[in-house]
């Protein structure tokens, strides 16, 4: 009888989006070039970047968004701890502003390693790492 009550505890974890292995896995980070002045960003000014509704950081400077694709494990952890969002949600999002003709969609990126190079080489960029993919060529923005 427990067996059978842990199986339907993790199934019922597993409904609510909880999985195992991303308990072990480490935060991920909002990271900038290290020439960004921004330190510090509230939830909602990153939304609203990674949105693409807003296109400099707050001191004027362009602000050149990467992401990994949507079915990235890492960009899906991302929208929904980070931004409280799901993926599709920005994509959808990303789609309007293209279609309508008001904006364009993030610069993408296929992995962790790419997304730091693009990120350290770009004025004004932003994106996300697991904390095992920083350096010094980039800089943590911390949320609020």
């Amino acid at each position: 009888m427990a067996r059978l009550t842990r199986c339907l505890l993790l199934a019922l974890l597993m409904l609510a989006g909880f999985s195992p292995a991303a308990a072990e896995e480490g935060p991920v980070v909002l990271v900038a070039n290290s020439g960004v002045d921004s330190r510090q960003l509230t939830r909602d000014t990153t939304r609203a970047i990674f949105a693409m509704r807003q296109r400099t950081w707050p001191d004027g400077q362009a602000v050149r968004v990467f992401v990994l694709p949507n079915d990235h494990p890492v960009h899906a952890r991302f929208a929904k701890e980070r931004l409280a969002v799901y993926p599709h949600q920005l994509q959808l999002a990303w789609d309007r502003m293209v279609f309508s003709g008001t904006g364009q969609a993030p610069n993408r990126v296929t992995t962790q390693v790419e997304m730091r190079e693009r990120i350290a080489s770009t004025p004004g960029a932003l994106g996300y790492l697991e904390r095992e993919y920083l350096d010094d060529r980039v800089q943590v923005i911390s949320m609020d």
